[in-house]
Protein backbone atom coordinates (compact mmCIF):
# COMPACT_ATOMS: atom_id res chain seq x y z
CA UNK A 1 0.00 0.00 0.00
CA UNK A 2 1.98 3.33 -1.45
CA UNK A 3 0.58 6.26 0.56
CA UNK A 4 1.51 9.65 -0.48
CA UNK A 5 2.81 12.08 1.62
CA UNK A 6 1.92 15.75 0.54
CA UNK A 7 4.19 18.45 0.81
CA UNK A 8 3.28 21.66 2.88
CA UNK A 9 3.36 23.76 -0.78
CA UNK A 10 0.97 20.85 -1.82
CA UNK A 11 -1.39 21.09 1.61
CA UNK A 12 -1.29 24.45 0.62
CA UNK A 13 -2.75 24.15 -2.80
CA UNK A 14 -5.57 21.26 -1.78
CA UNK A 15 -6.39 24.40 1.21
CA UNK A 16 -7.59 26.39 -1.70
CA UNK A 17 -9.37 23.34 -3.22
CA UNK A 18 -11.05 22.17 -0.51
CA UNK A 19 -12.42 26.35 0.41
CA UNK A 20 -14.03 25.75 -3.20
CA UNK A 21 -15.69 22.85 -1.79
CA UNK A 22 -16.79 24.35 1.36
CA UNK A 23 -18.15 27.00 -0.69
CA UNK A 24 -20.41 24.94 -2.41
CA UNK A 25 -21.86 23.06 0.00
CA UNK A 26 -22.40 26.27 2.26
CA UNK A 27 -24.23 27.80 -1.05
CA UNK A 28 -26.23 24.53 -1.49
CA UNK A 29 -27.22 24.96 2.05
CA UNK A 30 -28.47 28.16 1.81
CA UNK A 31 -30.67 27.55 -1.71
CA UNK A 32 -32.14 23.95 -0.38
CA UNK A 33 -35.71 24.12 0.67
CA UNK A 34 -39.02 22.58 0.16
CA UNK A 35 -40.04 22.71 -3.76
CA UNK A 36 -36.39 23.19 -5.28
CA UNK A 37 -35.19 19.68 -7.56
CA UNK A 38 -31.79 18.39 -6.77
CA UNK A 39 -31.08 18.84 -10.75
CA UNK A 40 -31.25 22.78 -9.69
CA UNK A 41 -29.09 22.20 -6.54
CA UNK A 42 -26.27 20.61 -9.39
CA UNK A 43 -27.01 24.01 -11.35
CA UNK A 44 -25.72 25.88 -8.48
CA UNK A 45 -22.95 23.61 -7.73
CA UNK A 46 -21.88 23.58 -11.49
CA UNK A 47 -21.78 27.40 -11.81
CA UNK A 48 -19.98 28.30 -7.86
CA UNK A 49 -17.23 25.73 -8.91
CA UNK A 50 -16.83 27.43 -12.81
CA UNK A 51 -16.32 30.93 -10.98
CA UNK A 52 -13.71 29.38 -8.62
CA UNK A 53 -11.80 28.60 -11.32
CA UNK A 54 -11.90 24.85 -10.26
CA UNK A 55 -13.48 22.01 -11.79
CA UNK A 56 -15.81 19.68 -10.20
CA UNK A 57 -14.38 15.53 -9.32
CA UNK A 58 -17.53 13.64 -9.95
CA UNK A 59 -19.34 14.29 -13.41
CA UNK A 60 -18.14 11.45 -15.54
CA UNK A 61 -17.09 9.18 -13.11
CA UNK A 62 -17.19 5.93 -14.07
CA UNK A 63 -18.59 2.82 -12.57
CA UNK A 64 -17.55 -0.45 -13.45
CA UNK A 65 -21.22 -1.97 -13.27
CA UNK A 66 -23.19 1.09 -15.06
CA UNK A 67 -23.57 1.45 -17.97
CA UNK A 68 -22.97 5.29 -17.63
CA UNK A 69 -20.48 7.49 -16.46
CA UNK A 70 -22.03 9.36 -12.70
CA UNK A 71 -24.08 12.75 -14.53
CA UNK A 72 -23.94 14.84 -11.55
CA UNK A 73 -21.53 17.34 -10.38
CA UNK A 74 -22.98 16.76 -6.87
CA UNK A 75 -24.32 13.69 -5.35
CA UNK A 76 -27.54 14.06 -3.92
CA UNK A 77 -29.16 11.40 -1.25
CA UNK A 78 -32.55 12.03 0.21
CA UNK A 79 -33.64 10.48 3.47
CA UNK A 80 -32.66 6.44 2.97
CA UNK A 81 -30.58 6.96 0.14
CA UNK A 82 -26.99 6.72 1.58
CA UNK A 83 -24.74 7.69 -1.28
CA UNK A 84 -24.28 8.56 -5.15
CA UNK A 85 -27.98 9.62 -5.43
CA UNK A 86 -28.20 11.23 -9.20
CA UNK A 87 -29.53 14.74 -9.11
CA UNK A 88 -32.51 15.17 -11.07
CA UNK A 89 -35.40 17.87 -11.97
CA UNK A 90 -37.98 15.11 -11.28
CA UNK A 91 -36.56 14.70 -7.78
CA UNK A 92 -37.57 17.76 -5.51
CA UNK A 93 -37.22 18.21 -2.03
CA UNK A 94 -39.85 18.01 0.53
CA UNK A 95 -40.51 19.34 4.32
CA UNK A 96 -39.42 17.09 6.32
CA UNK A 97 -36.61 15.54 4.19
CA UNK A 98 -32.77 15.19 5.51
CA UNK A 99 -30.33 15.67 2.05
CA UNK A 100 -26.65 14.30 2.29
CA UNK A 101 -24.76 16.28 -0.74
CA UNK A 102 -21.51 15.08 -1.19
CA UNK A 103 -18.96 17.17 -3.41
CA UNK A 104 -15.62 17.26 -5.08
CA UNK A 105 -13.70 20.01 -6.98
CA UNK A 106 -10.47 19.99 -8.40
CA UNK A 107 -7.96 22.72 -8.49
CA UNK A 108 -4.11 23.54 -9.59
CA UNK A 109 -4.09 19.47 -10.21
CA UNK A 110 -5.14 19.01 -6.11
CA UNK A 111 -8.42 17.78 -4.92
CA UNK A 112 -11.32 18.22 -2.14
CA UNK A 113 -13.68 16.29 -1.09
CA UNK A 114 -16.84 16.77 1.53
CA UNK A 115 -20.02 16.26 2.52
CA UNK A 116 -23.02 17.15 4.75
CA UNK A 117 -26.49 16.18 5.31
CA UNK A 118 -29.14 18.85 6.30
CA UNK A 119 -32.91 18.98 7.08
CA UNK A 120 -35.21 20.74 4.90
CA UNK A 121 -37.68 22.50 7.09
CA UNK A 122 -38.92 20.86 9.49
CA UNK A 123 -37.59 17.18 10.42
CA UNK A 124 -38.31 14.64 13.22
CA UNK A 125 -36.57 14.62 16.21
CA UNK A 126 -35.35 11.05 15.17
CA UNK A 127 -33.49 12.39 11.90
CA UNK A 128 -32.42 15.82 13.85
CA UNK A 129 -30.45 12.80 16.10
CA UNK A 130 -29.41 10.94 13.46
CA UNK A 131 -28.11 13.36 11.26
CA UNK A 132 -26.20 14.98 14.88
CA UNK A 133 -24.58 11.78 15.67
CA UNK A 134 -23.14 11.00 12.22
CA UNK A 135 -21.41 14.83 12.17
CA UNK A 136 -20.16 13.73 15.77
CA UNK A 137 -18.65 10.78 14.34
CA UNK A 138 -16.70 12.49 12.24
CA UNK A 139 -15.78 15.05 15.06
CA UNK A 140 -14.55 12.37 16.70
CA UNK A 141 -12.19 11.11 14.35
CA UNK A 142 -11.04 15.15 13.18
CA UNK A 143 -10.29 15.33 17.36
CA UNK A 144 -8.19 12.43 17.44
CA UNK A 145 -6.07 12.34 14.11
CA UNK A 146 -2.36 13.03 14.62
CA UNK A 147 1.09 11.88 13.88
CA UNK A 148 1.94 7.99 15.14
CA UNK A 149 -1.97 7.68 15.83
CA UNK A 150 -3.16 4.05 14.53
CA UNK A 151 -6.31 4.25 12.29
CA UNK A 152 -7.84 1.15 14.00
CA UNK A 153 -8.19 3.20 17.47
CA UNK A 154 -9.72 6.07 15.68
CA UNK A 155 -12.14 4.06 13.86
CA UNK A 156 -13.13 2.31 17.27
CA UNK A 157 -14.31 5.67 18.22
CA UNK A 158 -16.05 6.11 16.04
CA UNK A 159 -17.25 2.91 15.40
CA UNK A 160 -18.35 2.68 19.42
CA UNK A 161 -20.07 6.02 19.13
CA UNK A 162 -22.37 5.44 16.53
CA UNK A 163 -23.74 2.07 17.29
CA UNK A 164 -23.83 2.90 21.82
CA UNK A 165 -25.96 5.58 20.22
CA UNK A 166 -28.75 3.41 18.52
CA UNK A 167 -27.01 3.50 14.95
CA UNK A 168 -25.40 1.36 12.46
CA UNK A 169 -22.46 2.09 10.92
CA UNK A 170 -22.31 1.47 6.91
CA UNK A 171 -19.63 -1.06 5.97
CA UNK A 172 -19.77 -0.83 2.18
CA UNK A 173 -18.21 2.07 1.82
CA UNK A 174 -14.85 4.18 3.42
CA UNK A 175 -12.97 7.03 3.51
CA UNK A 176 -9.88 6.87 1.14
CA UNK A 177 -6.50 8.95 0.93
CA UNK A 178 -6.97 12.10 -1.77
CA UNK A 179 -4.38 14.17 -3.25
CA UNK A 180 -4.03 14.60 -7.48
CA UNK A 181 -6.37 12.11 -7.37
CA UNK A 182 -10.63 11.85 -5.95
CA UNK A 183 -9.73 7.81 -4.43
CA UNK A 184 -5.80 7.59 -3.41
CA UNK A 185 -4.53 5.04 -1.05
CA UNK A 186 -5.14 4.62 1.80
CA UNK A 187 -8.81 2.94 2.46
CA UNK A 188 -10.05 4.40 5.61
CA UNK A 189 -12.73 2.89 7.43
CA UNK A 190 -14.97 3.88 9.69
CA UNK A 191 -15.11 0.51 11.83
CA UNK A 192 -12.86 -2.06 12.62
CA UNK A 193 -12.11 -4.74 10.89
CA UNK A 194 -9.42 -7.38 10.72
CA UNK A 195 -8.45 -6.20 7.49
CA UNK A 196 -7.76 -2.70 9.26
CA UNK A 197 -6.24 -4.58 12.06
CA UNK A 198 -3.79 -6.59 10.18
CA UNK A 199 -3.07 -3.87 8.10
CA UNK A 200 -3.04 -0.94 10.58
CA UNK A 201 -2.80 2.86 9.41
CA UNK A 202 -0.48 4.60 10.83
CA UNK A 203 -1.17 8.28 10.85
CA UNK A 204 1.83 10.31 9.24
CA UNK A 205 2.50 13.79 8.96
CA UNK A 206 1.74 15.02 4.95
CA UNK A 207 -1.26 12.01 4.92
CA UNK A 208 -4.08 13.64 3.56
CA UNK A 209 -6.92 11.63 3.80
CA UNK A 210 -11.16 11.96 3.54
CA UNK A 211 -13.10 10.80 6.87
CA UNK A 212 -16.73 9.84 5.37
CA UNK A 213 -19.16 8.15 7.90
CA UNK A 214 -22.37 7.15 6.44
CA UNK A 215 -24.28 6.19 9.45
CA UNK A 216 -27.95 4.50 9.62
CA UNK A 217 -30.71 4.89 11.52
CA UNK A 218 -31.57 1.32 10.98
CA UNK A 219 -29.23 -1.83 10.18
CA UNK A 220 -26.04 -1.40 8.13
CA UNK A 221 -27.37 -3.44 4.94
CA UNK A 222 -27.44 -1.36 1.91
CA UNK A 223 -28.26 -2.11 -1.67
CA UNK A 224 -27.99 -0.28 -4.99
CA UNK A 225 -30.91 0.90 -7.18
CA UNK A 226 -31.28 -0.15 -10.68
CA UNK A 227 -29.33 2.92 -12.05
CA UNK A 228 -26.75 1.48 -10.85
CA UNK A 229 -25.45 4.53 -8.63
CA UNK A 230 -27.61 5.04 -5.99
CA UNK A 231 -27.07 2.94 -2.38
CA UNK A 232 -30.53 3.14 -0.16
CA UNK A 233 -30.43 1.00 3.19
CA UNK A 234 -32.17 -2.34 2.87
CA UNK A 235 -34.57 -1.48 5.45
CA UNK A 236 -35.76 1.77 3.80
CA UNK A 237 -34.39 4.01 7.00
CA UNK A 238 -32.74 7.28 6.70
CA UNK A 239 -29.34 7.49 6.66
CA UNK A 240 -26.87 10.13 7.14
CA UNK A 241 -23.61 11.08 5.72
CA UNK A 242 -20.36 13.76 6.27
CA UNK A 243 -16.89 13.98 5.48
CA UNK A 244 -14.00 16.29 5.07
CA UNK A 245 -10.68 16.29 3.70
CA UNK A 246 -8.25 16.12 6.17
CA UNK A 247 -4.31 16.81 6.71
CA UNK A 248 -2.23 15.07 9.02
CA UNK A 249 0.24 18.05 10.35
CA UNK A 250 3.34 18.46 12.93
CA UNK A 251 0.31 19.94 14.76
CA UNK A 252 -2.25 17.53 14.26
CA UNK A 253 -4.51 18.14 11.88
CA UNK A 254 -6.29 20.60 9.88
CA UNK A 255 -9.14 19.72 8.28
CA UNK A 256 -8.65 21.48 4.29
CA UNK A 257 -12.63 21.66 3.74
CA UNK A 258 -13.62 23.15 6.68
CA UNK A 259 -15.93 26.51 5.44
Amino acid sequence: MAITLRSQREIGIMRRAGAVVADVLSKLQEVAEPGISTAQLNSVALQVTAESGAEVLFKGVRNPSADFAFPGAVCASINEQVVHGIPSEKVKLKDGDILSIDFGARLDGYCGDAAVTFGIGQISDEKQRLIEVTKKALDIAITNAAPDVKWSQIAKKMQDFAESSGFSVVKDFVGHGIGRKMHEEPKVPNFVSDELLTNDIILAEGMVIAVEPMINAGNSAVRTLNDHWTVVTKDGKCSAHFEHTIAITNRGREVLTAK
